[in-house]
């Protein structure tokens, strides 16, 4: 079930983006994917009120590098299995994950020296900042586009 921190503040979609289609053979999920069917690569972007999709795609190893921002109900246990380049991006006002829990994972993935990560908890932000913010307050448009630079960062470094 979705916390009230995904659902209060939802993100505002934008047309531009163009059309595109519902396909049942991502790994085994249910994905939306746009542009070109031609294309040999892509950047996957999952919004799943969870954020637990990224982390069973780098477990499986589907998936040549992750990012988890504000990570939903995710356990020790699962990032103990991440085979694959992973960042999370946390938020400092977050029961979902707390900062606690976010500094455990950067403990597992710091004792596996096989897997590349960057974990982060940014302050005075709560839990789906990086896309549910107001365009009106500087901090938080601060905020959301230093995560934008950090996922852009990330994937630019891991993804060839």
């Amino acid at each position: 079930m979705a916390s009230s921190q995904c659902c209060d503040n939802p993100p505002a979609l934008n047309p531009a983006g163009g059309e595109g289609k519902v396909v049942d053979s991502f790994g085994g999920l249910k994905a939306y994917l746009a542009g070109s069917d031609e294309s040999k690569s892509a950047v996957i972007l999952i919004a799943d009120i969870f954020g637990v999709v990224v982390v069973e795609l780098a477990k499986a190893h589907e998936i040549q590098a992750g990012v988890v921002l504000h990570p939903g109900p995710i356990t020790v246990d699962d990032i103990k299995e991440v085979k694959c380049p992973i960042s999370i991006l946390g938020a400092e006002i977050d029961h979902i994950s707390p900062p606690e829990l976010i500094k455990q994972f950067e403990q597992v993935l710091s004792a596996n020296s096989g897997v590349a990560h960057f974990v982060k908890i940014f302050p005075g932000v709560a839990h789906g900042w990086s896309v549910r913010y107001s365009h009106d307050d500087a901090a938080a448009v601060k905020s959301a586009e230093e995560a934008l630079g950090d996922t852009i960062d990330w994937f630019s470094k891991h993804l060839k």
